[in-house]
């Protein structure tokens, strides 16, 4: 086998299957796009129908093999639905990266305000939005990703919140708290049910312009608020990051240059996580 070749094996996902959820955000579509280009079938999973079929035309034109189908992370019944309709078009599952959650405008601060003014409602559905909605996901495509004697990979999303405190977003940074320790958990009873068959990982992005904190981030003009300012100069790469860098990351973690790699969280941050501010 050739250097090059070798390589490809390495890197490349041809003909594997994988499926992200949370598709339709910023972050998610440069994921499976990532995937797609990598060689991998992509399976698109969002509640919302209209922009989860965006993402899947945009991936057909670049030639990537995709499904898209509408569904709930919070739904156990919705996602196994989803899975069995993988496994009828592609017959396996060899990936699963859990992009869904966020943060909520609900469980935010507001300007001024004090974390008592975030309902109680609010608190618990950023938890659910982006812990349960990673473990539900976990336990619904689990065993589809060794069936057959296969080797599969989950990828979780994680945070900066979820080490470093940031203001008004308490909610969130304990929600993406637990998703790592929920990464590790997971990690380790996989592995020892599995070996090196099955590996959970977690990114955890640094700043990156999306719906969900365009408002925090920029001002109506796209220049840096106060807040994107004060993120931007905690962050040696001087800039916020471009949803594609995101990708490169998750198709390491999905490929088999990866197999000795599991319960850790790699950060894409621009160096912000390393620091100190002064």
């Amino acid at each position: 086998m050739s250097s090059r070749s070798e390589l490809e094996a390495m890197f490349g996902l041809t003909d594997r299957v994988a499926v992200v959820t949370g598709a339709s955000g910023a972050l998610g579509s440069a994921i499976a796009r990532a995937l797609g280009l990598a060689g991998a079938k992509v399976a698109l999973v969002a509640r919302r129908a209209e922009g989860l079929s965006r993402v899947h035309d945009a991936l057909s034109r670049e030639g990537i093999d995709a499904l898209h189908a509408t569904a709930d992370v919070l739904s156990s019944a919705e996602l196994d639905a989803v899975r069995e309709l993988v496994l009828e078009r592609w017959g396996c599952v060899d990936a699963l990266v859990c992009a869904a959650g966020g943060n909520l405008p609900a469980a935010t601060v507001p300007v001024g305000g004090a974390f008592r003014d975030i309902p109680e409602e609010a608190f618990r559905s950023a938890l659910d939005a982006n812990l349960l909605g990673t473990w539900l996901p976990c336990q619904s495509f689990a065993d589809a990703l060794v069936a057959g004697g296969g080797e599969g990979a989950i990828v979780t999303i994680s945070s900066m919140a979820a080490r470093r405190a940031l203001t008004r977003v308490p909610a969130y940074g304990a929600a993406k708290a637990a998703v790592e320790s929920l990464t590790r958990s997971l990690a380790i009873e996989l592995a020892q049910r599995h070996g090196d068959r099955l590996r959970v990982n977690a990114l955890a992005p640094g700043f990156f312009v999306g719906a969900q904190n365009r408002a925090l981030l920029l001002d109506d003009a796209g220049r840096p608020t106060a807040r994107g300012a004060a993120i931007l100069a905690h962050t040696p790469a001087g800039r916020f990051g471009e949803p594609g860098e995101i990708g490169g990351a998750a198709v390491w973690l999905c490929s088999p240059a990866s197999r000795f790699v599991t319960g850790t969280v790699i950060a894409v941050d621009g160096g912000f996580g390393a620091f100190s501010g002064v």
